[in-house]
């Protein structure tokens, strides 16, 4: 769909145009906490693309926050970008027309940071296999789980305590 130097697509702001939203919020009191600009934090940007992002604070070990990345094909905004000289040079003509009217794709996981990354406490299915898995008609979730890379923590209730699915203890 694209082609070109990536730092001069981001100089563009060219992905304002797939990706028009936040990339996640924090996690608190509400579903969708504040304190994501703060008056000790970075300010929001204005550039498309980035004004959407709902924190510029540094994370810090036992943050919980949501990582949201999206895929949109969103006509209002692919059309523009068609047009504008700044951006259409990166477009392979045509191919984006296969498509146009699918809507897009945004994955949401919950995760903790931790001192050497993030655990994930989402329990959805994440890669090619486990959706295909799902998608025919398989238990979800699995007993065992095959992507470890991903770090999720899946909690489950035995005995009337919940337990870390990943460690086998109590979380």
């Amino acid at each position: 769909v694209l082609v070109g130097d990536v730092d001069a697509m981001l100089v563009a702001d060219l992905g304002a145009t797939f990706t028009p939203h936040g990339l996640g919020h924090l996690i608190g009191i509400d579903t969708h906490d504040v304190g994501g600009y703060l008056s000790h934090t970075p300010p929001r940007s204005g550039r498309p693309g980035l004004k959407s992002l709902r924190t510029a604070r540094v994370l810090a070990e036992g943050m919980v926050l949501t990582v949201e990345p999206g895929l949109y094909f969103i006509e209002a905004l692919i059309e523009p970008a068609l047009a504008s000289d700044k951006t259409s040079g990166f477009f392979v003509p045509g191919a984006i027309d296969r498509f146009r009217g699918t809507g897009g794709v945004r994955l949401e996981d919950v995760v903790v940071v931790c001192a050497d990354g993030v655990d994930n406490y989402t329990l959805c299915p994440r890669t090619v296999d486990e959706v295909e898995h799902v998608m025919s008609g398989g238990a979800w979730p699995p007993a065992r789980d095959d992507a470890p890379w991903l770090r999720r923590r899946w909690g489950t209730c035995k005995d009337g305590k919940m337990v870390d699915r990943a460690l086998g203890n109590a979380a």
